[in-house]
């Protein structure tokens, strides 16, 4: 009998394993893959969620596995350029972009070695459930046994397309449709350092420097264009360098060789997903998913996973009933990530922004101190309420010179419009 089972073992399950094993929790988790392995991914870790990995003794991990050190970027949306970097986030510097293969085989051996069991290759096919609770869970390991483990609570860590979530009939809400897709692959003769460009024509790419000297980079189109894009995949990737960025798009057709095959990351509607009910939990991509655009995904799911393990250890030692706690946990993600959220889906339709957000946006750009707290947001160190309270609104544009009769308030909100 475990206290915690974790179905699934990348970014969000194995450090919930891990943090509840170093309380002292007995704790399985399980994952159909073995590691190392790859994954689909952005691969991108904002600095906030760096700051998780070094609070857990595993940053110098990541860094010793050769990941590159990014500590400037460019980030444009239709004609607005932004270049700096966010300021240190817990003493964070700089961002890092591991491949899957090197970061989920370090947080396996984590939770390994916090004392967590590991069970690679099972496939769980179904739950266990006693007195209107999840019980456990039901799978066929590597060999094809069918085995079953009983725990107090089972965590569904297992991405958007969760079996933990159908099997307990998980509603979603907030639910907007995936404004497009995305394809990516890994390249070398490119030292590019980190771009994340929009065009405007529905297009953008993303380019950053990952490990063996290799440069990921990704191409976003709204879904209209899938159809053409798929008929000839190598000349639509190309195509949009082409488009946003007319002297990369050269450069990479003169110097850059790709290493590997493309990945397409046809990636399900945003959403949020009930958190959790009578013996179970979710958590990552299988309780709420957005548009890779951000690039939060890694980041959310380490802290998220920080806040599921705080309320189970509550209720665990007995500090707490375990449904109030699996409550608070709920409570408390969606309103750290409801603005990532809006905003996240608002950027990814690659359109004309709301007055609001368009209005801030091209005043930031003009200025080097908002141009660090706009990434500061994305980073994670900077509050919403910092930059598009009406408060800090006047300030911006005040310190910008925006004149009175184009300063635009509304919603405190910039990404709130009707959907």
């Amino acid at each position: 009998m475990y206290d915690v089972i974790v179905v699934g073992a990348r970014c969000a399950g194995s450090p919930l394993a891990m943090l509840l094993a170093r309380q002292g929790h007995r704790v399985l988790v399980v994952d159909r893959s073995n590691f190392p392995s790859d994954v689909v991914s952005t691969h991108y870790i904002h600095q906030s969620g760096l700051s998780r990995l070094h609070a857990w003794g595993l940053l110098d991990e990541i860094i010793a596995a050769n990941t590159p050190a990014i500590r400037s970027s460019h980030f444009s949306y239709r004609g607005t350029e932004l270049r700096g970097f966010a300021d240190p986030v817990d003493g964070i510097d700089a961002v890092y972009c591991p491949r899957r293969t090197v970061l989920d085989e370090i947080l396996v051996n984590a939770a390994r070695r916090a004392g967590a069991e590991v069970l690679e290759g099972f496939t769980v096919t179904g739950l266990l459930f006693a007195g209107g609770r999840v019980a456990g869970i039901r799978g066929r390991d590597a060999a094809g046994a069918v085995r079953e483990f009983r725990a107090t609570v089972v965590v569904g860590a297992d991405g958007f397309r969760s079996t933990v979530a159908r099997q307990v009939g998980a509603e979603m809400y907030l639910v907007r449709p995936a404004a497009g897709f995305n394809y990516y692959s890994y390249y070398s003769g490119l030292d590019w350092g980190l771009h994340h460009r929009t065009g405007f024509h529905g297009k953008w790419f993303g380019a950053w420097p990952t490990n063996d000297g290799l440069t990921l980079l990704a191409v976003l189109c709204t879904r209209g264009q899938l159809r053409e894009f798929r008929t000839d995949t190598e000349a639509g990737f190309q195509a949009v360098f082409d488009d946003v960025a007319p002297g990369m798009g050269a450069e990479l057709r003169e110097r850059g060789k790709r290493e590997e095959a493309f990945r397409p990351m046809r990636y399900a509607d945003n959403y949020y997903r009930r958190s959790h009910g009578p013996g179970w939990a979710l958590v990552g991509d299988a309780g709420y998913h957005k548009d890779p655009f951000s690039g939060k995904g890694i980041t959310d799911a380490f802290v998220h996973g920080e806040f599921l393990a705080e309320r189970l250890h509550q209720a665990l030692s007995g500090e707490r009933p375990l449904d109030e706690a699996l409550a608070e946990y709920g409570k408390v993600r969606d309103e750290e990530s409801i603005h990532t959220f809006n905003l996240t889906t608002t950027l990814s339709e690659l359109t004309e922004l709301p007055p609001l957000f368009r209005t801030a946006l091209g005043a930031m750009s003009t200025s080097r101190h908002w141009t660090t707290k706009l990434l500061g947001l994305f980073a994670g160190g900077v509050e919403h309420h910092e930059i598009f309270s009406r408060e800090s609104l006047e300030r911006l544009y005040d310190d910008t010179g925006v004149p009175r009769e184009q300063r635009v308030f509304g919603d405190t909100d910039p990404s709130a419009r009707p959907r």
